[in-house]
């Protein structure tokens, strides 16, 4: 390539040959598509069918409520997961805006999309590569690369090497070629493997399908054979036949559907007060399902920050203690030793570019620019009180994989020398002195601190190779990227809640073991193992990972994390994979919940994510699951709540029709929905409110969503007792009217029975309500003001059920009337008598358990 670069006119014509230099558009589904999902999934077919059933019972205003539920819940969802998608669509933020390029031999800036193959393009320390590029000719350039590849830290790049566009240039500068733009580069495939991978459907979601299933034949086949029975009775076949179809409509759940998305938006909106933002509303409970989180190490366990800790010189040790980037610290050593160190310090902050630097405004304190390896060189040079000069005139021999170090040539001769300690002590002379400091070279580096020697000369000629020999030792230093505080205690919390916990990091081995078992990630029985000894078949690996103690998988690939997400999903865990990088996108995708950071993250992986973390804290995690596990036990509460009302208004149904029509019908089809949608549907929904309880991360969570305790609960101590409570009601009322078995009631009769019945159930719905607070704490045992949406649902309540007996235009269409006085206090009476049973039930299965 000429020295002028691409003139303008062929730089056109090969825009126009391959296109703009962009990454491909993910493949999104429209709105009106996202919407109809959210109208078209299980549960809401079952309501439109049942929808269509009312109307050809005769029964339009049903068909109408049902499907004002149907829209209503649809579009709240809708909105709440595309207001989330479209505040994470940020996939082009990696690639930069403005690149500047040589043509018509002129240095000019073009927008990153104008970039053609061939184009010479110009870097500096802080840019941002914009395609896939060649090294024309460099000097000390360092890459930081770990947006692409997942490994940290500055990357040295030299003549013919190749640049990856998204990766940041953290220090020198070079002139390069473009040789692969938009769909070509490496950045746009990775991005494709994300979006191939298919989202799995989530464990609620799941779980839920199976109850619509089981809720939808139960409701045919009860409405069948009621039919049936009409039939039998004496009806016409038409009349059997719209009884039946009313019947089948008042059993499915309509409350169901509003009262689990409202739940989950509740969760969502928690998570969101404790930095976590949730892109899938069925996310918040498959999080509380988590039984194995994946996670990275830097900025996710650490704090992506290096500090120099320790520094061990031939006249003695020093020790450092600072905060952050601050360049405030206490040094302790010997004088000869702060002397020794400090001059180490000056030497490594010229063999490097990066530095801390004070900001103000939103982002205000010290942070790093540039590599944070060498900001923490600088930092540490600022601590021990060293002038640090301007390193402007400084003469630099760059880094290089075969001699491991870096070296730098001052204007006044002095020759300094920043690299591997193996490499550099072998350069010093005087092997009394290198040999005597061996052994605190395996003291720093077997405590997993990333360890680099220091040294000088002075040097009359010209920079070159011989310049790095026949070195004096200043000393080495030890540095550290210190864990995050809370992590520790973040990681107990998911022992004792029984989640296991891998570290995926593209780090040395060696550096993510000792982070690892710094945090308490790795016990003694833990595994650490690199990428390419991970065995080839699924189940092998997911064996290999599966463990108590923990585990660290280091120089992993992208298809390494796909698989290991794949493989721990097929054992049958719920995995939650953590990720920064690009690298991360297709696991991300892969794993059941998917969990991007959302301050040093890129945005392919929170394109990719069902969360993210808007504080990158692993902790942020844990309070998410449980939050998560929260909203899950929210759900059962609300689950025996409509299921305990359902048996009680399908007791009415069956009693009739088993005495053969010897006894009324207590209650009608209308009556029943009057229940569903109106009465039962806002204390359901404070139920889905109800805070975290303590020891709710002990132990692992319940997988099942509807499971033996549950249907014990709500269909034979709460179900049954309501149902006896609410005909015994209805059979008081009608003996004091003076009816007899067999006999036809008086149509007045039959009202005040049936509106005292349906009063019976309401009441006892409302005690009911507090009752379903807690699955092992009886309701007078709970705090009465822990929940007060359960409070003022149940004032609702009560005003509803007025509404429903005491206007008579309503109660008529309902089929009641206002209940007799003797009525309003059976029905109160039976109130008590639920919440005495619950509380009798809970403390025997307490016993139980404890056997």
């Amino acid at each position: 390539m000429a020295p002028g670069g691409l003139t303008s006119t062929e730089a056109a014509e090969r825009l126009r040959r391959d296109g703009p230099n962009l990454l491909p558009e993910p493949r999104r589904a429209s709105s009106l598509r996202l919407l109809a999902a959210q109208l078209t999934h299980l549960l809401a077919v079952l309501l439109w069918v049942a929808s269509g059933l009312a109307l050809l019972a005769g029964m339009p205003e049903l068909a109408a409520a049902i499907l004002v539920i149907i829209v209503l819940n649809g579009g709240f969802a809708f909105w709440q997961e595309h207001r989330a998608d479209r505040s994470a669509q940020r996939l082009r933020a990696l690639l930069p805006s403005d690149t500047r390029v040589v043509r018509d031999g002129r240095t000019v800036v073009v927008q990153a999309a104008g970039l053609v193959v061939g184009d010479v393009v110009l870097l500096e320390a802080g840019d941002r590569v914009a395609a896939d590029l060649s090294v024309v000719s460099a000097r000390s350039l360092g890459m930081d690369e770990s947006m692409v590849t997942g490994e940290s830290g500055s990357v040295p790049r030299h003549e013919g090497d190749r640049l990856l566009g998204g990766s940041f240039v953290v220090q020198g500068d070079a002139t390069c070629l473009v040789a692969a733009t938009g769909t070509s580069t490496t950045l746009a495939g990775i991005a494709d493997l994300a979006a191939s991978a298919e989202r799995p459907p989530s464990p609620l979601t799941r779980q839920l399908d199976r109850v619509v299933r089981v809720l939808a034949v139960i409701a045919t086949g009860t409405g069948v054979g009621l039919g049936a029975v009409a039939l039998g009775l004496g009806l016409t076949a038409t009349e059997a036949f719209l009884f039946g179809v009313g019947v089948a409509v008042a059993l499915v759940p309509e409350g169901m559907l509003p009262t689990v998305t409202l739940s989950l938006a509740r969760g969502a909106q928690s998570m969101a007060a404790r930095q976590a933002l949730v892109r899938r509303l069925d996310a918040v409970e498959t999080l509380g399902a988590t039984t194995f989180i994946c996670t990275d190490k830097t900025g996710t366990l650490t704090q992506n920050r290096m500090n120099v800790v320790e520094v061990v010189t031939p006249v003695g040790s020093v020790t450092v203690e600072g905060n952050g980037y601050e360049p405030v610290a206490t040094a302790v050593g010997p004088r000869a030793a702060l002397d020794r160190s400090r001059q180490a310090a000056l030497a490594a902050v010229a063999c490097v570019t990066g530095r801390v630097v004070e900001r103000t405004g939103e982002h205000e304190g010290w942070q790093a620019l540039g590599d944070p390896m060498e900001a923490a060189l600088h930092c540490f040079a600022l601590r021990l009180g060293a002038e640090v000069p301007d390193h402007d005139d400084t003469q630099r021999r760059p880094y290089s994989s075969d001699r491991m170090l870096t070296s730098a040539l001052d204007r006044h001769g002095e020759v300094s020398v920043l690299g591997a300690p193996e490499s550099v002590l072998r350069r010093c002379s005087g092997s009394s002195e290198g040999a005597g400091l061996e052994q605190q070279l395996d003291r720093l580096t077997t405590s997993g601190r990333r360890v680099l020697a220091v040294a000088r000369r002075t040097w009359t000629g010209e920079p070159s190779a011989e310049m790095e020999a026949g070195l004096e030792l200043l000393g080495l230093v030890a540095l550290e990227d210190p864990p995050r505080p809370d992590v520790r205690d973040a990681l107990a919390a998911c022992r004792e809640a029984g989640i296991r916990v891998a570290m995926i990091s593209g780090d040395h081995p060696r550096t993510a073991e000792a982070i690892a078992r710094q945090v308490g990630l790795l016990g003694e029985g833990g595994l650490v193992v690199t990428g390419d000894q991970l065995p080839a078949d699924d189940a092998e690996l997911a064996a290999l990972l599966d463990r108590d103690d923990g585990v660290v998988v280091a120089r992993v690939s992208p298809a390494d994390k796909f698989r290991i997400a794949s493989s721990l999903r097929g054992r049958g865990h719920v995995v939650a994979m953590t990720g920064d990088g690009v690298n991360d996108a297709p696991a991300l995708r892969e794993a059941d919940v998917g969990i991007a950071m959302g301050a040093s993250g890129s945005d392919v992986a929170r394109e990719a994510a069902d969360l993210v973390l808007l504080d990158d804290h692993f902790a942020t995690i844990v309070a998410a699951i449980e939050l998560g596990r929260a909203t899950f036990r929210n759900i059962r509460r609300f689950l025996t709540y409509h299921l305990t009302d359902n048996v009680a208004e399908l007791a009415p149904f069956a009693v009739w029709a088993l005495s053969g029509g010897n006894y009324p019908l207590a209650i009608s089809v209308l009556q029943v929905l009057a229940l569903d949608i109106g009465t039962d549907l806002l204390p359901a929904l404070a139920l889905g409110a109800e805070p975290p309880r303590d020891g709710i991360m002990h132990g692992s969570s319940r997988r099942r969503l509807v499971d033996r305790s549950l249907l014990v609960r709500a269909l034979a101590v709460l179900g049954l007792t309501e149902a006896v409570l609410a005909l015994g009601v209805c059979t008081i009322v009608l003996t004091s009217g003076g009816w007899t078995w067999g006999e036809t009631p008086s149509a007045e009769l039959l009202a005040v029975a049936s509106g005292s019945t349906f009063a019976a159930i309401a009441v006892a719905q409302m005690a009911n309500a507090f009752a379903c607070r807690s699955a092992v704490v009886p309701a007078w045992r709970m705090p009465l003001l822990g929940n007060r949406l359960v409070l003022a649902a149940v004032a609702a309540e009560l005003v509803l059920l007025v509404v429903f007996l005491g206007v008579p235009s309503l109660a008529d269409l309902l089929g009641g009337s206002w209940p007799a006085p003797l009525g309003w206090l059976a029905a109160g009476a039976g109130a008590a008598v639920l919440v005495l049973v619950d509380g009798a039930a809970k403390r025997a299965r307490a016993k139980h358990r404890l056997r």
